[in-house]
């Protein structure tokens, strides 16, 4: 596995964690998922000499800091991976992420493609419209957690229609919800969970159709909140993307995996 070394930086008085592997390999800066942090990027990234793996946890995500002064957005994540990257002095770097992170990654390419030597979007939940309906599980949760006590809150949920039908339409998702019960602090997860579903990346079609860049989408069924069809969505609107469909991990989680190391090892192959 990866060695990455932690720094804190410090931006609008909020502590970040800078995860950094450090050398003069191709970088790689790829993203988290919304309420994952750095272990989720490590499991998704494959071993690959020559490289050099960053990742920004993003507020309230890991080990950084929150403040709930204003509303968690994805343009503010983005800014904050921007300017840490910037901070870096890198040359240009292979972006990318999964889910939220994806649409950072998209977001960041669309206001500074000058610093992006390729693009990696896998399994997104979001393609260019804000506060898209396959968010719903998330919002659910969110708005269970602001109402509820921890353990109030989960025995709804596990009583709900909305858990009988992740269950039985996408049962990795409806793993990801339950954990969300246990993640602390409660407030601060409510908080992002709602604010962010309800968010988007601020990108058009017409302005990913401008983008000039190695572009890799994967995605997978059997998931309601990554729809197969928003991965077939942006790699249609990007000129250069290529689309790959992966192994759900509801079905076989290392098969999954198998299949994302595959596909990142042959893709910063073409572009390192």
């Amino acid at each position: 596995m990866r060695h990455l070394y932690k720094r804190i930086v410090q931006r609008d008085g909020v502590a970040l964690v800078l995860w950094d592997e450090g050398g003069d390999g191709f970088p790689i800066v790829f993203q988290h998922g919304l309420c994952g942090d750095v272990e989720q990027v490590r499991d998704a990234m494959p071993d690959m000499p020559g490289t050099r793996l960053i990742c920004l946890e993003c507020r309230g995500h890991g080990q950084s800091g929150f403040s709930f002064a204003s509303p968690p957005t994805i343009a503010q994540f983005t800014d904050d991976v921007v300017w840490a990257v910037e901070g870096l002095k890198l040359n240009r770097f292979l972006f990318g992420g999964i889910s939220m992170g994806a649409a950072i990654a998209l977001r960041a390419a669309v206001l500074r493609p000058e610093m992006i030597a390729g693009l990696v979007l896998m399994r997104p939940a979001w393609a260019f419209a804000a506060a898209p309906e396959n968010g719903w599980p998330n919002v659910f949760v969110g708005r269970l957690l602001q109402e509820f006590s921890t353990d109030a809150g989960l025995a709804v949920f596990k009583d709900s229609r909305a858990a009988q039908r992740l269950g039985e339409r996408a049962p990795d998702n409806l793993v990801t919800m339950l954990k969300f019960f246990a993640r602390q602090p409660q407030d601060a997860t409510a908080e992002l969970l709602v604010g962010i579903a309800g968010d988007g990346p601020g990108v058009s079609v017409e302005q990913a159709a401008l983008l000039n860049l190695p572009t890799l989408v994967l995605g997978h069924g059997v998931d309601e909140v990554h729809p197969l069809a928003l991965a077939h969505e942006l790699a249609a609107a990007i000129p250069a993307a290529q689309f790959r469909e992966i192994t759900p991990k509801a079905i076989d989680k290392a098969r999954y995996l198998a299949d994302v190391h595959t596909a990142l090892k042959e893709f910063v192959a073409r572009i390192a």
